[in-house]
C-alpha cells in the first residue's frame, strides 16, 4: 500500500466518522425537540387540580430541553417562574435545580443566580450531589489564582461528608477529592500530599467555621448586595433543626 493510499484511507475514515457524528447530533436534537413538545403538551394539559410544584417541575423539564437546544433566553422565564414557585413552597431542592438551569441559560443574571443557588444548597439539606454540581460551576467561573475556587472545592467535600449516605459518599467523594486536587494544582502547582497539606493549612481550608464564612463572602461578591431574589435572614429562620 502506498503512502497516498494510506492518506486516502485515513481521510475516508475521518469523513465517515464526521458523518456518523453529524447523524448522531441530528438524532439527539430530534429527541430533545420531541421531549420538549411532549412536556409542553403536559404543561398545557395540567388541570386546576395540579399542584404548584407539579407545574413548576414540568416547567423546569421544558427549560432544561431549551437549554440543551441552545435556547437559553427562551428557557429563562420558565426557569425563573419555577424557581419562584419552589421558593414559595419551601422546596429547596427544586429551587436549587432551577438555579442550576438558570445558570446554564447563560443570560446576564446567570452568575448571580449561581451564587443564590449555592447559598441555598449549602444552607439547606439539599442533595449533596446537586450541591457539588453547583460548587463545581463556581470553580469553573473563578480565576485559577483566586482563593474562591479553593473554598468552593473544600466546601463541596465538607457537604458530601456531612450529608451523603454510605453508597452516595463512595461515588461523589472521589469527584470532590479530584476537584480539590485540580484546584490546588492550578492555584499553587500542588503535586503531592505534602504540598496539599501545606496548601490546605496556608489557605485555612480545614475548619468549616473558617471557610464557610469565606464562602459567604465569595457568594456575596458574585450576587451583589441589591440583586438577591430572596431575603436571606427570612429564609435562615426556616432552616430545619
Amino acid at each position: 500500500m502506498s503512502e497516498s493510499d494510506i492518506d486516502l484511507e485515513m481521510f475516508g475514515n475521518v469523513g465517515k466518522m464526521a458523518g456518523i457524528s453529524a447523524e448522531t447530533a441530528n438524532q439527539e436534537r430530534s429527541e430533545l425537540e420531541r421531549q420538549l413538545e411532549y412536556n409542553r403538551v403536559r404543561l398545557r394539559e395540567l388541570g386546576d387540580e395540579a399542584g404548584p410544584m407539579e407545574r413548576a417541575r414540568v416547567q423546569l423539564d421544558i427549560a432544561e430541553s431549551l437549554v440543551a437546544l441552545n435556547r437559553g433566553e427562551e428557557a429563562w422565564n420558565l426557569g425563573r417562574e419555577a424557581f419562584n414557585t419552589a421558593l414559595s413552597q419551601e422546596q429547596w431542592q427544586d429551587a436549587v435545580e432551577a438555579c442550576n438551569v438558570l445558570y446554564q441559560c447563560e443570560q446576564p443574571a446567570s452568575i448571580p443566580v449561581l451564587g443564590m443557588g449555592i447559598w441555598l444548597a449549602v444552607t439547606f439539606p439539599v442533595d449533596p450531589e446537586l450541591t457539588y454540581t453547583m460548587l463545581d460551576h463556581l470553580v469553573d467561573e473563578t480565576p485559577p489564582n483566586a482563593d474562591g475556587a479553593a473554598i468552593a472545592a473544600v466546601t463541596a467535600r465538607y457537604v458530601i461528608d456531612l450529608r451523603a449516605d454510605e453508597e452516595q459518599h463512595k461515588s461523589i467523594s472521589f469527584l470532590a477529592d479530584n476537584l480539590i486536587g485540580r484546584v490546588a494544582d492550578r492555584h499553587s502547582q500542588v503535586k503531592n500530599q505534602v504540598g496539599m497539606d501545606v496548601w490546605l493549612d496556608k489557605l485555612e481550608l480545614r475548619d468549616p467555621e473558617v471557610f464557610l464564612p469565606r464562602l459567604g463572602l465569595v457568594i456575596g461578591a458574585i450576587v451583589g448586595e441589591e440583586d438577591w431574589w430572596f431575603d436571606r435572614d427570612e429564609l435562615r429562620a426556616k432552616i430545619p433543626e
